[in-house]
């Protein structure tokens, strides 16, 4: 029976990727404090850690579906939806924010749900399917707001405007939920099915993996993702403003693209997001200081996310050539019967493990 491709899921931490983005991120911090002589206040502290942990949820609201082998381009509609339906009731009916939270979380993965069904069921593109619901949330948002922003409670923004050691609480509570992720995706079932159903669906689905409950489940967690970052920007930025989510796209691919994940599904690498986000807001805030003409802000961005993705192809083209040649003097080494049998023991032992070897022997 075939087994399920699961390509990078369990590496060690610092891979030589991570390493190379770990090296990126010192060499832009570098550059920028160079640069600016406020960089390493504590005010720039608390606003750069509140950014990034800001990328960093988008890109694992986006990485989640690109690991099962789809993609979500409604993200920032739904958190733009999500914004709307917080303003309605915190601001039109009046209700409590501990009450409202937990509701905008549920439209999330309600508006996620109704993702993978479209995609599971009627086995349509999930580009077609995200990008089609993305305009629909666009546009209810437009007219239910009429453009306007709503009010929110002054204390509501707590955790998006307060900060522990200068770090913003918005930072600590990704970090958790980053950590969570990575004990998802390393030590849990459901983790290992995710990552199999992206690596090989077909050889997943014959393992006996549920595949579309792992992309309907992917999409609904994408969804409550969405949900959360509206609710932690409207409290970063004060009110519901239903333009929120307009710009997320692009830096949801770029930071989790950038961080390692793999487009083709069954590969995520969590310390890859998390520098991932740094690289972007860095090179974000590196194109301010330097007073960079603005209209080609998405440009850079946009040649950034495709170097991401030549330089990953790259890598991948190189070590499939480097393990068929591997597999090609192996089985030269099984072929020839010139060789000695210790040889041929160990070609055997390479490509099916030691247990066989001792059997034959």
């Amino acid at each position: 029976m075939p087994k399920p491709i699961i390509s990078n899921a369990f590496k060690p931490v610092m891979t030589g990727r991570a390493v190379g983005l770990l090296i990126a991120t010192i060499l832009l911090s570098l550059l920028t404090a160079s640069v600016s002589h406020t960089f390493l206040s504590s005010y720039t502290l608390f606003v750069l850690s509140r950014q990034m942990a800001f990328s960093i949820l988008l890109a694992l609201a986006q990485a989640v579906c690109l690991v099962v082998g789809g993609m979500n381009m409604s993200v920032g509609a739904i958190g733009s939806m999500a914004t709307v339906i917080m303003g309605l009731c915190l601001q039109d009916l009046g209700l409590n924010p501990w009450l409202t939270v937990p509701l905008v979380l549920l439209f999330g993965l309600a508006a996620g749900l109704l993702n993978g069904l479209i995609i599971t069921r009627l086995r349509i593109n999930s580009f077609i399917v995200t990008l089609s619901t993305m305009f629909v949330y666009m546009g209810l948002r437009s007219g239910i707001s009429g453009g306007s922003p709503y009010t929110i409670p002054d204390d509501f923004g707590f955790i998006g405007q307060e900060s522990l050691f200068n770090i913003s609480w918005v930072f600590v509570l990704v970090i958790l939920i980053l950590a969570g992720a990575a004990y998802v995706f390393s030590s849990t079932v459901f983790g290992r099915q995710l990552l199999a159903t992206g690596g090989n669906e077909n050889a997943a689905r014959l393992c006996g993996i549920a595949t579309d409950q792992m992309i309907l489940w992917a999409h609904g967690i994408s969804g409550i993702l969405a949900g959360l970052a509206a609710v932690l920007w409207a409290s970063m930025i004060g009110s519901a403003a239903p333009e929120t989510g307009d710009t997320w796209l692009i830096g949801s691919f770029a930071v989790a693209i950038i961080g390692g994940t793999g487009l083709n599904g069954g590969s995520i690498s969590i310390p890859g997001i998390f520098l991932g986000g740094a690289i972007f807001i860095l090179i974000q805030n590196g194109l301010i200081d330097i007073k960079a003409n603005p209209y080609f802000a998405n440009s850079f961005l946009g040649g950034l996310i495709l170097l991401a993705i030549v330089l990953d192809r790259v890598r991948e083209i190189v070590s499939a050539k480097r393990n068929s040649s591997e597999d090609s003097n192996r089985a030269t080494i099984a072929a020839d019967p010139s060789r000695p049998m210790e040889n041929f023991a160990s070609s055997v032992e390479g490509t099916h493990g030691g247990t066989e070897v001792s059997k034959r022997n």
